[in-house]
């Protein structure tokens, strides 16, 4: 398939061979992913050079981070399906219009968010767990983060545009400049250099808003210039609130859902804050971690929705079908494969981000007990990312509150009751392994369903 001169050759998702189309479009979208992860990671890194209050205190930040996260990951799910439809059916002006809109809404979220997030500091961190000293430490880190949320949330939208018109290898690179950025200006901001003061855990979240605010220019850019997408031209209230509820059908249900994950996370810190600041430290490594080893995962997510978006479209249902079981199994075998290998390096990952012997113990616990069940995890998610991609949302925020509320939460809580840590992540465990049955099973029979609609239909 040829492209215009000086552009990217992109898949034929319709008509390509299914494996080779899946693996061309999961590659840079995983890359992109990879990098999102290395930004936390960097941030984790560097703090936990600090000490382990200061490790402590991001670990109770990362609930709060990442609900803010999967918010923009809403977004971006419900940009990039708006704005890929339009470009499918050849409408310029309707992606440069959704474009607008997905942008604008992103910022002015971001911006409504700041004032009720900074006054919840004391209130939600206290409520998890944090100790007078820890709180300290919290807000001089979430006072600067959270300024940069509407940047954040534009991220989100203009990178989601970037897949939507096929440059998914732009997106990743771009994600990976940022994680290089952030990595830089850390130990500046952390731990001072030259004329830059030392902030401590708080330069680490200078060091964020800084690399979001160069990545704005260049998406702003890239947009308006190179795609000419991003017009700043007022499309008039009604056009544009028509424009922001088009997003909005799929955006709220997956934000929704998206962010029932650090709610739960927030209750796991909360119930490991009864162990000690070790405990919490501990575990705020092991989400990173778990971050990283799902990496391919999340990029999975992110490239298969257009592809089954694109074939449902066409009514291609068995494309849909071919490529969602290919997806899992190969889901399966990775992250099994990925198990072995967490296992045995656990106690060398411990010493990476902690100096205490406790913080160590706590991470190789955790880390020999709960991957053993990121297969099935990872069927959940591309079990939610497909039934976005076939427009019912509302299946997709189903099955977030089967897997958090019916499984994964209720049977760590009953497991630490039991065996306090290690029955915690054994819980856990056993909840992503069940919910992970079940929705596989919910996922495949309902394309099964929709393929058998369609042959009825048009016979």
């Amino acid at each position: 398939m040829k492209g215009q001169p000086g552009t990217t050759v992109k898949p034929d998702l319709v008509a390509d061979p299914v494996g080779p189309t899946l693996f061309k479009t999961s590659v840079p979208t995983t890359v992109g992913a990879v990098a999102i992860i290395l930004f936390y990671l960097a941030d984790t890194w560097f703090v936990s050079q600090l000490g382990t209050n200061e490790l402590a205190a991001l670990g109770f930040t990362f609930p709060a981070t990442i609900l803010l996260t999967y918010l923009g990951v809403g977004l971006a799910i419900g940009t990039s399906a708006t704005v890929a439809r339009a470009i499918g059916a050849k409408d310029h002006n309707k992606s440069a219009e959704i474009t607008f809109a997905a942008i604008l809404l992103g910022f002015g979220v971001g911006l409504l968010l700041i004032i009720p997030a900074l006054a919840s500091i004391n209130t939600v961190f206290t409520l998890m767990g944090a100790t007078p000293e820890t709180l300290v430490l919290i807000r001089q880190f979430v006072s600067v983060w959270y300024l940069g949320i509407p940047l954040f949330m534009v991220q989100f939208a203009g990178t989601a545009v970037m897949r939507a018109v096929g440059n998914s290898k732009l997106q990743g690179k771009l994600m990976m400049l940022s994680a290089a950025v952030n990595a830089i200006l850390d130990p500046i901001f952390i731990f001072g250099f030259g004329p830059v003061p030392a902030f401590g855990i708080q330069g680490a979240a200078i060091a964020t808003v800084i690399t979001w605010v160069l990545a704005n220019i260049f998406i702003w850019y890239y947009l308006s210039v190179k795609e000419q997408l991003f017009k700043f031209i007022w499309p008039g209230l009604q056009k544009l609130l028509k424009d922001w509820a088009q997003l909005l059908q799929i955006t709220i249900p997956a934000a929704i859902a998206n962010m029932i994950t650090p709610l739960a996370t927030g209750v796991l810190t909360a119930t490991m804050a009864k162990y000690g600041a070790e405990a919490v430290a501990a575990f705020g490594v092991v989400m990173r971690i778990e971050a990283l080893v799902m990496i391919v995962v999340l990029g999975m997510s992110m490239s298969l929705p257009p592809f089954i978006s694109q074939n449902f479209g066409a009514h291609a249902f068995g494309r849909v079908r071919e490529g969602l079981k290919m997806s899992l199994k190969f889901v399966m075998g990775l992250q099994l494969v990925l198990y072995v290998v967490v296992a045995l390096a656990a106690p060398l990952i411990a010493r990476i981000f902690s100096d205490e012997i406790a913080v160590q113990e706590i991470i190789i616990v955790i880390l020999r007990i709960l991957p053993a069940s990121y297969a099935f995890q990872g069927m959940v998610i591309l079990s939610a990312s497909s039934f976005n991609a076939l427009h019912a949302p509302r299946n997709a925020l189903i099955t977030s509150l089967l897997r958090f509320f019916i499984f994964y939460v209720p049977l760590a809580l009953i497991g630490a009751s039991i065996a306090d840590i290690s029955g915690m992540f054994i819980g856990a465990a056993i909840g992503n392994l069940l919910s992970g049955l079940l929705i596989t099973w919910w996922i495949l029979r309902y394309v099964h369903s929709l393929e058998f609609r369609n042959t009825f239909t048009s016979s």
